[in-house]
C-alpha cells in the first residue's frame, strides 16, 4: 500500500536485521525514529512512546536507496509517466530519493523548471526528487547554463543527459565554472559521432543480425577525452552508465593519479549482455547498449573493488507505442525502478558482493556522488528507511508493476526480494509489513 501525504510519525521498528553500511552496522537490532529523524538504535530513549511499531523480523532494515537515474518524463511527457506514478514506483521499491536528468519539457536550464519539479514532487510525498541541472542552455552544447543559479535551486549535479557536449572547449570551460561553484559533473560517456545511427553494440550479435552498431571506442573516446579535461581542470565528473570494460581500467587509472572521478552502472548491464538481442526484443534497445560477457563480467568486477561506487535503475518509462516499431526505431531504455532491489540482491547469490556490499551501493554509495548527506542511519540523520525481505520471490507482470512504463525485458522472471515498507521523512510512505 502507498500511503500519500502521511504523517511524520514517532516509529519504532522492531526485530530486523539493520545494514548500514556507512556506520559499519550489521546486527539484529531496533530502530527508533521522531520528527523525521533517527533517534536511536537498540534501545529507546527514557520516556519514547512510539505512535507505530513495525515488525521487521525477518527483514533486512537499511537506509532508504538513492537512485542517480530516473526520467520521470514530467513535465513535458506525461502521456509516458508524471512525477506521481514514479515516485510511487519509487516508494514501492525503496527508493527514498532519486535523481531525475535534465532532458525534461522544458529543459531543467532554469531555476523555475528545478523548482516546479521538486515542489510537485513534495506535493505527491512518496520521494525526494533531486534534479539534475543542464550544462548547457536547452541541452545544446553551446552555452553554459546559469550553474550558480541552479545550485541555489536545488540542483547539486549538472548534466547534459543523453546530449554529450561535441566541444572539448565547451566542455572544458562547462568543467571549469562546475569546479568555481562546487558542482559535480554527471557525463554520459558517449562519442555522438561514433554512437550516431547505432542501437546494438559493434560485435558478432549485431552483424548477424543486421543491425547497425555502436562500438566500444564510442564510449571510451569520451572517457578518455573527459578525464583528460577533468585533470586539466581539477572538476569533479562522475560517468553515468558505464558499459565497457575499458572504460573501468580507465577510471581506476585515473582514479589512481588522482583525478576526481567517479562512475555508476545501470542494473541491467550487470545482466543481460549483447546476446540478449535474439529475438529483436525492442525492450533490450538501450543506450549505451548491452555490450559482451567480458564487459559485464568486468563491471561486475570493478563494483566488488569500489571503483564504480554506485549501481542505478537507469528508469526509463516508455508508453506501448514506444517499443512496437523495428528494432533499431523504437526507444532506448527500461523500466528499471521496481526491479532495481531484486536484481541487486542476485549480485550475492552469484557472488559478486555481499548482502552489506549491495546495500552500500544504493545508499551511501550514491547519496556521497550526489554529495548528499543521505543514505545513512547516524543518529539525527533523516529518517529514510527501507525494510525489505530478501527472500520474498515475485513475478513483475503490468498488473504488479506501479511504473506506467511497462517496458522490461525482466517481465514474467521470478525476483527475490521485496520491500515491505518504505519510510520518508519520518512518513510512512509504502508499507506491506505488519505493525506489531
Amino acid at each position: 500500500m502507498v500511503r500519500p501525504m502521511a504523517e511524520v510519525e514517532r516509529i519504532s521498528i522492531r526485530g530486523g536485521r539493520l545494514i548500514d553500511p556507512a556506520n559499519r552496522l550489521d546486527r539484529e537490532v531496533d530502530l527508533h525514529l521522531a520528527d523525521g529523524r533517527v533517534l536511536a538504535i537498540g534501545e529507546a530513549p527514557p520516556g519514547f512512546q512510539p505512535e507505530r511499531v513495525l515488525d521487521a523480523r525477518g527483514l533486512i532494515v537499511c537506509p532508504g536507496f538513492v537512485d542517480l537515474s530516473a526520467r520521470l518524463r514530467e513535465p513535458g511527457l506525461e502521456q509516458k509517466a508524471t512525477i506521481a506514478s514514479e515516485t510511487r514506483a519509487a516508494a514501492a521499491s525503496g527508493i527514498t530519493t532519486l535523481c531525475c536528468p535534465p532532458d525534461t519539457s522544458p529543459v531543467i536550464d532554469t531555476p523555475a523548471v528545478a523548482q516546479l519539479i521538486q515542489q510537485t514532487a513534495q506535493r505527491q510525498g512518496f520521494a525526494r526528487v533531486v534534479p539534475a541541472g543542464a550544462m548547457t542552455r536547452d541541452l545544446d552544447g553551446k552555452q553554459i547554463t546559469e550553474m550558480a543559479a541552479l545550485k541555489l535551486a536545488g540542483c547539486p549535479v549538472l548534466s547534459q543527459a543523453d546530449r554529450p557536449i561535441r566541444s572539448a572547449q565547451v566542455q572544458r570551460r562547462a568543467m571549469e565554472y562546475a569546479a568555481t561553484f562546487g558542482l559535480t559533473l554527471f557525463l554520459h560517456p558517449q562519442d555522438p559521432d561514433l554512437t550516431s545511427g547505432g542501437c546494438a553494440h559493434e560485435g558478432r550479435v549485431s552483424a548477424r543480425l543486421g543491425l547497425p552498431g555502436i562500438p566500444e571506442a564510442a564510449e571510451t573516446v569520451a572517457v578518455a577525452r573527459d578525464l583528460a579535461l577533468a585533470g586539466q581542470t581539477g572538476a569533479r565528473i562522475h560517468f553515468r552508465g558505464l558499459s565497457t570494460a575499458r572504460a573501468t581500467v580507465m577510471l581506476a587509472a585515473a582514479r589512481g593519479r588522482g583525478v576526481k572521478a567517479s562512475g555508476d552502472v545501470a542494473v541491467h548491464q550487470l545482466f543481460l549482455t549483447e546476446d540478449d538481442l535474439d529475438g529483436f526484443d525492442a525492450n533490450c534497445h538501450l543506450v549505451p547498449p548491452l555490450r559482451t560477457r567480458a564487459d559485464r563480467d568486468a563491471l561486475r568486477h570493478a563494483l566488488a573493488a569500489g571503483e564504480i561506487g554506485a549501481i542505478c535503475s537507469d528508469h526509463q518509462p516508455h508508453d506501448a507505442d514506444a517499443k512496437l516499431l523495428p528494432f533499431p526505431e523504437t526507444a532506448p531504455g527500461i523500466s528499471g525502478l521496481e526491479t532495481l532491489l531484486p536484481l541487486a540482491l542476485r549480485l550475492v547469490s552469484e557472488g559478486v558482493l555481499d548482502l552489506a556490499g549491495v546495500v552500500a551501493r544504493l545508499t551511501v554509495g550514491p547519496a556521497e556522488i550526489l554529495g548528499l548527506d543521505l543514505g545513512h542511519l547516524s543518529s539525527g540523520a533523516t529518517a529514510d528507511v527501507c525494510l525489505f525481505d530478501p527472500n520474498d520471490c515475485w513475478i513483475p507482470t503490468p498488473d504488479t508493476l506501479l511504473s506506467h512504463g511497462e517496458n522490461s525485458p525482466f517481465l514474467h522472471t521470478p525476483m527475490h526480494g521485496r520491500v515491505m515498507a518504505t519510510v520518508l521523512d519520518g512518513r510512512i510512505v509504502f508499507k506491506r509489513v505488519k505493525d506489531c
